[in-house]
């Protein structure tokens, strides 16, 4: 059974973003419409058109064009699942077990069509318009999946599991373990079927790397 789903704490998607389940639906489909057309497709009016829904509901929820990218990369960070669990109720074995059911999304959202398309978008806006969208995707994309992940990792360090400084630093060596180049190598064309091969034994290995590095003997 999935841990996530049976703490019933795993919140995914358009609950973890505090979205509605429309909103979320609607963002899914301006993520498709993405990945089908790229920037030229992810129009107001093709994305309402799309999901079936006005314009004026997009601009209520959303605001601009600016506000809607904004919430799919929230909504899609929302898909790597943390879970809020106190320092009582984690042992080794279901921080380990926490860890790695993180890493195993990190490398399922970042490896997806929807993420690379989104980085790839970011890469080729940043040197014309300012990187407005890269500084997106590191606040509402990462960043926002690093401030959850670094609770758990403070939960685990108050029930002395692990030792670090800074949760901010040990996430970063977290997600550099877990993510290493594969996301590079995705975003310049290498063959995704033969990097999935490796997700699972990545994830595995990078989780008792990182706990080789912060965990507590017990």
């Amino acid at each position: 059974m999935d841990i996530l789903q049976d703490a019933g704490q795993g919140k995914t998607g358009a609950a973890a973003a505090g979205l509605t389940e429309r909103q979320g639906a609607v963002l899914e489909r301006a993520l498709g419409l993405l990945v089908e057309g790229g920037e030229r497709a992810l129009t107001t009016a093709g994305v309402a058109r799309a999901a079936n829904c006005s314009k004026e509901s997009l601009y209520k929820w959303f605001g601009d064009r600016d506000g809607l990218i904004a919430a799919m990369i929230a909504y899609q960070a929302g898909k790597v699942r943390t879970v809020e669990v106190s320092a009582g109720a984690l042992t080794a074995e279901t921080l380990r077990r926490h860890l790695l059911a993180f890493a195993r999304d990190l490398i399922d959202v970042l490896s997806g069509d929807v993420s690379l398309a989104l980085n790839r978008l970011a890469i080729g806006q940043a040197s014309r318009e300012g990187g407005g969208l890269g500084r997106l995707l590191q606040e509402r994309g990462r960043r926002q999946i690093g401030r959850r992940a670094a609770a758990l990792l403070e939960a685990g360090r108050k029930a002395k599991l692990l030792a670090f400084s800074s949760a901010e630093e040990a996430y970063g060596t977290l997600y550099g373990l877990i993510v290493s180049d594969m996301h590079l190598r995705m975003l310049l064309g290498e063959d995704a079927g033969a990097l999935k091969k490796e997700f699972s034994p990545r994830a595995e290995k990078a989780i008792d790397a990182f706990l080789t590095l912060h965990g507590v003997k017990g």
